[in-house]
């Protein structure tokens, strides 16, 4: 019973990640800034939706009773959105960009990248519950 719920949460889980990174992968960071962009011009509040396991991650936290593996879920989703929110204003509101930032942001990225969430947060909702 109890690996079943596990199993769920996951599943649910990665299904939500797999969502997003559908609509952000890119070959560099520019790249996927771009993509992002598209939907934070339009709205902020589209932005935030767009990012399912934000949401999905502080209902776990609370269905979990803060256990501290579901708190570093809820960090590190939240961090990677604060980031996310803070390149997009800085290349495309204030449009302030070191050439280090620049290079950055245009180098590729390996294929890799985008799915490594499918290796770090299944484990954390497995030791949460």
């Amino acid at each position: 019973m109890m690996h079943e719920v596990i199993l769920n949460y996951i599943v649910l889980f990665l299904l939500l990640e797999a969502y997003e990174v559908s609509w952000q992968k890119a070959p560099s960071l520019m790249g996927m800034l771009l993509r992002m962009n598209i939907y934070y011009r339009k709205s902020i509040f589209l932005f935030l939706i767009m990012q399912p396991t934000f949401y999905f991650s502080i209902g776990f936290v609370m269905l979990t009773d803060y256990s501290v593996s579901a708190m570093i879920l809820l960090f590190i989703k939240t961090v990677d959105i604060a980031t996310k929110i803070l390149l997009l204003e800085q290349v495309f509101v204030k449009r302030e960009l070191s050439q280090e930032l620049t290079l950055v942001l245009l180098a590729p990225i390996n294929g890799f990248l985008p799915y490594v969430g499918f290796l770090i947060y299944p484990p954390l909702i497995a030791f949460a519950i």
